[in-house]
């Protein structure tokens, strides 16, 4: 009942908030956090603060959701879905955090944003839909700052891991959201990556993980970047369309180069901006030339037309209008929920 209250008492707040703010609170909690992490790299390096964030993050979430065993074992899957969503969400963290200890904030979490925008145009048939990628590709040739610069190969590549873990988390919570109400799949999700992360974390970090400004950064990293983030976006998500949630979550990488010149002091060139703002630029573009758009008023129409069917045989009549297939909505990770299952019982 407590846990209840609380998730009633924050619905009751954040619906007074635009959701469009909330969206934006989202994408700037995230990379703030991600800006505020390496102030704690030289006690613990990153593998230390990724597992103390993760721990935080999963404590915090099983104490809001209360995940009951019971409840996974009697979803279909569940067990291996969450699994699998915890091990991804492990992998892109190291990944990310390490690669932030290389290049700059804002390169990152732009070619962290392509692992979306991959599968946002995988489902592409027109030549049409093709004008993203090589807008987003022209952006990426622009991040190494036009020639002029050179950035370390290995944060490039850490940076690309993250990406390819960030799909797959996509892909996998997707099936996690179907299967499990609330928030519970994610809360053993993030549990079991911060179980992953530990041998890891540990090796690496020693006795700085007891460090009292090590501790407090990744609290802070963790409640700014993970719970609320995630709690502000399934908030946002009951109200406005997915097409717009994915509208303003394209600002991530912009947020990151922001954060990173404010917080950590990382200067990137002209050049490196026009790849950023291209990168943006081609998931909006993505966003309202995808797939997903087109398919759905196929899909409407004939959802219509078997629910006028079964009306006139008699039947009763719940055919529910699918969602939309938009990408965008799963883009956020455990922040973008997928509709529920249809429920066509009688």
């Amino acid at each position: 009942m407590q846990q209840r209250s609380v998730g009633q008492g924050f619905s009751a707040v954040a619906g007074k908030v635009p959701a469009p703010c909330l969206v934006l609170a989202g994408v700037s909690g995230i990379q703030f956090g991600a800006a505020l992490a390496p102030s704690a790299y030289a006690q613990a390096g990153a593998a230390g603060v990724v597992f103390l964030r993760l721990l935080f993050a999963g404590l915090i979430l099983c104490v809001l959701w209360r995940p009951r065993r019971q409840a996974l074992k009697s979803a279909k899957g569940a067990w291996k879905t969450v699994l699998a969503a915890g091990t991804l969400l492990a992998g892109h963290h190291i990944a990310f955090f390490e690669a932030v200890d290389h290049i700059p904030l804002g390169i990152v979490a732009t070619i962290e944003f392509l692992g979306p925008f991959a599968i946002a145009l995988a489902g592409s048939r027109r030549a049409l839909d093709l004008l993203p990628g090589c807008l987003a590709a022209g952006g990426v040739l622009l991040l190494s700052g036009g020639g002029s610069t050179s950035l370390p190969a290995v944060g490039l590549a850490l940076a690309a891991g993250a990406a390819c873990c960030w799909a797959g988390y996509i892909l996998v919570s997707a099936r996690m959201a179907t299967r499990l109400s609330g928030g519970q799949g994610l809360a053993v999700a993030i549990a079991w990556a911060a179980l992953l992360s530990a041998p890891y974390g540990i090796a690496r970090a020693g006795s700085g993980l007891l460090d009292p400004h090590v501790l407090w950064v990744a609290a802070v990293v963790a409640v700014v970047s993970s719970v609320l983030p995630y709690s502000l976006n399934l908030e946002a998500l009951r109200r406005i369309p997915p097409r717009v949630f994915g509208v303003l979550t394209s600002l991530e990488p912009a947020a990151g180069a922001l954060f990173g010149l404010l917080v950590l002091g990382q200067r990137l060139n002209r050049y490196q901006w026009l790849g950023i703002a291209a990168v943006a630029c081609a998931s909006i573009a993505a966003t309202y030339l995808g797939p997903g758009k087109r398919r759905i008023s196929r899909v409407r129409a004939t959802s219509g037309s078997l629910a006028s069917h079964r009306s006139a045989d008699g039947g009763c009549g719940h055919a529910r209008a699918p969602q939309p297939g938009d990408i965008s909505r799963l883009a956020a990770g455990p922040r973008r929920t997928p509709g529920r299952p249809d429920n066509h019982g009688c």
